[in-house]
């Protein structure tokens, strides 16, 4: 979050949508709470993995994007899993 230049406050709103954005994609019923949770987290694996193929993100649309790319893979990788 340091490396995009938005605050822990921005970065609870901007994951809570990206997770939203996501689990409205990926056909997932979870609530706000886990929306958020998914977002930070996923934007957070998501600039990690394109962190190893050069791609940097920046700003808050940025790190949205990247909220919503790696929230689907987290949904994607819980379903994997219970399956």
């Amino acid at each position: 979050m340091g490396d995009a230049g938005i605050g822990w406050i921005a970065a609870i709103i901007i994951g809570g949508v990206a997770g939203w954005i996501a689990s409205t994609l990926m056909k997932a019923d979870t609530g706000i709470f886990f929306n958020i949770i998914l977002g930070i987290i996923g934007a957070a694996i998501a600039s990690f993995l394109f962190g190893l193929l050069g791609i940097s993100f920046g700003g808050w649309l940025g790190y949205l994007v990247a909220g919503i790319i790696g929230a689907c893979i987290l949904v994607g990788i819980v379903r994997a899993i219970k399956r």
